[in-house]
């Protein structure tokens, strides 16, 4: 095979991948909203991904932040997991978005100090995983996590597309997060089709 042959294969690869991960995180979100309104309360993808439209710069940092805590939290569940993939998952997710959410804090502390509370408005797009092990617990995640990611990737080209970066930081934060957690999506899409065929019971059913 010839090396523009295999060049156009791989990234029709990679374009398959990237429309099955979209295709997860829509449906997650689609069966979360038909959930009862107490599993909403915990999980609340729809609702949250409605309300993260960007409006400016620092409303797109302080939900960025408000966003990213989130993960940083259900990510600290995954130590309990039996996978050293979704433990190596959950330290990388710790680790970079931790850091960015110190960055971003201090950024909107800098540039908007009136504006560097807690997102107006945030809702909740991750169930409670302390109560989850095994399978559960790596399922979860990813179900939750995968539309999780689309919805900073979404926001992120939002900002970037508007030109409301007031920024050259900020316009290269929400690059890096355009691509890095689009990159993480398929990888955790990936997980989701190998160790549980794409879908499973609902979060603690026997299978």
């Amino acid at each position: 095979m010839g090396i523009a042959a295999g060049s156009a294969l791989a990234a029709v690869a990679v374009t398959g991948l990237a429309a099955t991960a979209t295709g997860i995180a829509q449906q997650a979100i689609v069966e979360q909203h038909n959930a009862t309104p107490t599993d909403r309360s915990l999980t609340g993808p729809y609702g949250a991904t409605r309300s993260m439209n960007v409006t400016d710069e620092p409303g797109y940092l302080a939900r960025m932040v408000a966003h990213d805590q989130e993960a940083v939290t259900a990510a600290r569940q995954l130590r309990r997991s039996d996978r050293p993939q979704m433990r190596a998952l959950g330290t990388a997710i710790i680790d970079r978005q931790g850091a960015d959410v110190a960055t971003m804090r201090a950024w909107l502390d800098m540039w908007y100090p009136g504006r560097s509370g807690t997102a107006t408005g945030y809702q909740p797009m991750i169930r409670d995983l302390s109560g989850l092990s095994g399978d559960a617990l790596d399922n979860a995640f990813l179900l939750d996590m995968i539309p999780h990611h689309m919805a900073a990737v979404t926001m992120s080209r939002q900002l970037l597309m508007s030109g409301r970066a007031q920024h050259s930081a900020t316009a290269g934060f929400a690059i890096r997060v355009r691509d890095a957690r689009h990159v993480e999506m398929i990888r955790m899409q990936r997980y989701l089709a190998h160790w549980f065929k794409g879908w499973s019971m609902p979060c603690g059913m026997p299978k």
